[in-house]
């Protein structure tokens, strides 16, 4: 570890003393904006006792924060180019922590809703440019192992979201799940106005049309996969399909003429950027999908009770969090897209073996196949983020990273999707489900290989 805070003569990124404290606020103001996104979903019956609602009302205090962060993702990857990567990184810490004080003080859902959508807005502007920021704090001979700290990192906070929000719930009420924010948000501020780096602001107007309309086009396409997963009728999906499909080709169009765009279509040209987007959005909806099957399965199935399904889940975001930054340091030395391939067809292997999982199987049986998953997706996340990252030059490192945020929304969302559309045929089952998932990590597996015949780039 100490490795990564040595400065050698020629280095590009901050000093080490600075770089381990920049280090540290983008752990914290991850971990913040990662695990609230699953912690809350515990507290979801008592907030809905204690306030007097409905469960159909109550869960859009998830929806709302995970519906807004996706809305906003592009629009503050290029915000952030006008008011630089630090300070829009400052004010959504701000925002998150302000709006975390708004929650726990409400008394009413309208009010709790309200906070909870500025919430998302600040988990956004911290997460639309979190792998940006790792690439302007490390040197470039370190990219992969940056970017490993931040896989393992995504993959602690969702992992621990639900039992830290259990083990809250045991000694205090619902509140004090986004009050611990407050604090923990003050210092990581004051951290971060301290050492994360200073840049220039880039001249010139911000696109606000066009942050309209790909608020709208996301926005859209996120509610109508959600509705896929719940049953919404016909013609509710496909008039959401088509307000964010327009949507959609209008932000396109709108983008090839403005002076400053939002999202430069440039940047897709590098042919290595885009299959890194196309493999990365496949692989989280073969992950996103195999979360949500693996919940059916174990609990209806094979009937585990809810905390012994969360503790079944526990191997593969926690191998993930051993293998990451391991894969990530060796993402520095070879390949990355061959060491991202050779993750994807373990994580095929393992998709396959849980698809093939018996109702009356052993835990071991259950343990050894959930490990094998997190063991592949670990050894791809890393060295895809870093092709991923470096496969563009640094003055496109803002909108890349909005990118690989936005598509890992949408991979996870369009998983949970395909989830209830595939449980909604007559013939559909959990184990049909997964092996929709073994299908989209074989996907992945193809186009990953297929750009190992390109020439590898690294761009400064």
């Amino acid at each position: 570890m100490s490795r990564l805070f040595e400065t050698r003569p020629g280095d590009d990124g901050l000093p080490g003393p600075q770089r381990r404290i920049a280090v540290i606020v983008l752990i914290f103001g991850t971990l913040m904006a990662v695990i609230d996104a699953t912690m809350i979903n515990i507290a979801l019956p008592s907030i809905a006792r204690d306030l007097k609602v409905g469960a159909s009302r109550v869960v859009w205090i998830t929806n709302l924060y995970q519906l807004v962060g996706a809305m906003s993702l592009i629009a503050f990857a290029a915000l952030s180019e006008l008011v630089t990567r630090r300070l829009l990184y400052i004010a959504g810490l701000a925002m998150f922590a302000l709006a975390s004080l708004g929650c726990a003080l409400a008394r009413d859902l309208e009010w709790l809703l309200m906070w909870r959508a500025l919430q998302g807005l600040g988990a956004a502007a911290m997460l639309s440019i979190g792998p940006s920021l790792y690439r302007s704090i490390f040197p470039s001979r370190l990219l992969g192992s940056a970017l490993g700290i931040s896989a393992m990192v995504v993959a602690f906070g969702y992992a621990s979201g639900p039992s830290l929000g259990g083990v809250v719930l045991a000694i205090a009420d619902w509140p004090w799940l986004f009050a611990l924010n407050v604090p923990v948000g003050v210092v990581v501020g004051l951290l971060a106005w301290r050492a994360l780096p200073r840049e220039e602001r880039r001249s010139g107007g911000f696109d606000l049309l066009g942050a309209l309309l790909s608020a709208v086009a996301l926005g859209a396409l996120v509610v109508a996969m959600d509705g896929v997963g719940h049953g919404a009728g016909t013609l509710q999906l496909f008039g959401l399909l088509l307000l964010g499909g327009g949507s959609g080709w209008a932000f396109v169009l709108r983008q090839r003429r403005v002076t400053h765009p939002l999202l430069p279509l440039s940047i897709f040209a590098e042919v290595r950027f885009s299959m890194a987007a196309v493999v990365s959005g496949l692989a989280f909806v073969a992950q996103g999908l195999a979360f949500v099957c693996l919940s059916f399965l174990y609990q209806n199935v094979m009937g585990y009770t809810p905390l012994e399904t969360a503790w079944l889940f526990t191997p593969w975001p926690l191998v993930i969090m051993m293998v990451a930054p391991l894969a990530g340091r060796i993402a520095d030395r070879v390949e990355p897209a061959m060491l991202a391939s050779l993750g994807l067809g373990i994580l095929l292997l393992g998709l396959v073996s849980l698809a093939l999982l018996e109702a009356n199987a052993a835990v071991i049986d259950i343990l050894w196949r959930t490990a094998l998953c997190g063991l592949g997706f670990g050894l791809f996340q890393s060295p895809n983020n870093r092709e991923f990252m470096a496969s563009v030059p640094r003055t496109f490192s803002a909108s890349a990273s909005g990118v690989l945020s936005t598509v890992r929304t949408f991979g996870q969302s369009l998983g949970v999707a395909l989830v209830g559309l595939v449980l909604a045929w007559p013939q559909g089952n959990v184990q049909a489900a997964l092996w929709l998932g073994s299908a989209a990590g074989l996907s992945a597996l193809l186009v990953s290989l297929g750009r190992l015949r390109l020439r590898p780039t690294s761009q400064t």
